[in-house]
Order: structure tokens, then C-alpha cells, then sequence
């Protein structure tokens, strides 16, 4: 076997490489979500109380659930998108800690996601490139660029069914949000907490008559460029196309 750099990651993030974290410092906590500005232009989503979703056995989600690459032209309600980000990355409570305390887990509390949304297909919302405020449940308008579904594919190595999606999900790390507590061994949490939001994707998907399909398969370089992140301190880790079934 090889030593590539595979073998180097697993083994210099080891518990045993661990420096003192800035935590241990007493170096005080970053933001819980990434700030903007006076002048964004935001979207209120409906709050999840209030939206109705069909019964569905967890059993009968599991076993149904599988990548699907092929949607109809259906557009998603703005109750179902808002749905699927409150299983994905919903805030039940902000702890005193502070800490936000959400519906997937995270390795220590620390919630070092965000949700990046590609909008085809949602009733009442502008086709365009969003930005999740969980905290807050709004969306964040980033660009309207009528190329913008055309440029995510290409940076998914052409993957062009995420042109045909109702929306795609784009997840990126905000490393120092982890790194604050555990140093180098962040990066191990980093994918398992967004194998986490994921599987809540697929399975919540199944309950609203659609389908997702998880994607790894991107230019890191060039999503991070598209989405305006540094791809050090924040940088894609995940993404997720979503559309209604065919039937």
C-alpha cells in the first residue's frame, strides 16, 4: 500500500497530534453563523409549526430512499423547501453556551455548516443562488444570475442534472467554527457532520413525493470561487440535488 495523502490525513489527525485548541486558551468562541450585511436582501421562510407534512413511516422512508437523478417539472412549495432546511440544519434552540442546538448532530455542538441553495424550481422564490440563515429561518439572496444553475453544473464536473433540479443544496465548512475546540482533528468532523445532514436530505425528501441525489463529485476550486469562499476558511464539503418524483 501507498503512502499517499489519504494514509497522511488519517494518521496526522490523530488524537495524539491534538494541540492546545484556542478553547483551551480561553481565546472566546467565533460567531454561531456567518454575519452579513445591513443590506442583504432576505427572504422570510415559513416557520416549520406551521406546515403540514404527510404521515410517513421512518421504516418505509428508509427502505424507499435512493439516489435520484431524474426529476419532474414540479416546483417545490416555499413550505417544502423550508421543511427540508429545518431537517437539514433547523435551530431548535440557541443554547446558553452559546450554542445552537439543531435537528442533525454535530461533533461537539459546533454546527460548523452552512447551507448554500442553487433555486430552479420554488414557488414564489426567484430562480438564483441563496444562503440559509438558520437562526434566523430566512434566505439570504446572493445572485440572480439566470447562468447560475448552468455555472453550478460546471463546477460539479458537468453533472448536468442539477440544472433540472427544484433546488440544490451546497454545504460549506466554516473550519474555525470547529477548529476553535479540537485543532487538526476538525476536519474528521467536518465530513462526518455533513454525512449527517445529508441522510436527513434523502430521508426528509421522501416524505414531500421527491428524491435526492448526493454529490462529492465537484472542482473544489471552482465552487468555492462561484460561491465567493476563500476555500480555506470556508470551503465546499458537500452538495445535494432535490426535485419532485416522477410519477
Amino acid at each position: 500500500m501507498s503512502n499517499g495523502i489519504g494514509k497522511e490525513f488519517m494518521e496526522k489527525t490523530k488524537y495524539k497530534y491534538m494541540g492546545e485548541s484556542d478553547q483551551e486558551k480561553g481565546i472566546p468562541q467565533p460567531p454561531l453563523e456567518l454575519e452579513y450585511g445591513d443590506d442583504a436582501i432576505l427572504i422570510d421562510l415559513p416557520s416549520v409549526e406551521n406546515i403540514e407534512i404527510k404521515g410517513m413511516d421512518l421504516k418505509e422512508a428508509i427502505e424507499s430512499r435512493k439516489s435520484l437523478r431524474k426529476y419532474d417539472a414540479t416546483s417545490l412549495t416555499i413550505e417544502e423547501l423550508s421543511y427540508l432546511l429545518w431537517c437539514t440544519q433547523g435551530v431548535k434552540r440557541v443554547a446558553s453556551r452559546p450554542a445552537t442546538l439543531r435537528t442533525v448532530p454535530s461533533a461537539g455542538c459546533r454546527h460548523a455548516l452552512e447551507t448554500y441553495l442553487l433555486i430552479n424550481k420554488v414557488d414564489g422564490i426567484k430562480p438564483g443562488l441563496y444562503r440559509y440563515l438558520a437562526i434566523e429561518n430566512k434566505l439570504m439572496q446572493l445572485s440572480l444570475d439566470p447562468e447560475m444553475a448552468e455555472k453550478v453544473a460546471y463546477s460539479c464536473l458537468e453533472q448536468d442534472f442539477i440544472k433540472n433540479s427544484a433546488v440544490t443544496f451546497i454545504w460549506s465548512a466554516v473550519i474555525y467554527r470547529m477548529k476553535w475546540r479540537y485543532d487538526e482533528r476538525s476536519y474528521r468532523y467536518l465530513h462526518l457532520d455533513a454525512g449527517h445532514v445529508c441522510q436527513n436530505l434523502y430521508l426528509a425528501a421522501e416524505s414531500i413525493d421527491s428524491g435526492a441525489c448526493a454529490i462529492a463529485a465537484f472542482d473544489d476550486d471552482e465552487i468555492n470561487d462561484l460561491l465567493g469562499l476563500d476555500g480555506e476558511n470556508q470551503f465546499v464539503i458537500y452538495a445535494a440535488t432535490l426535485g419532485k418524483k416522477i410519477l
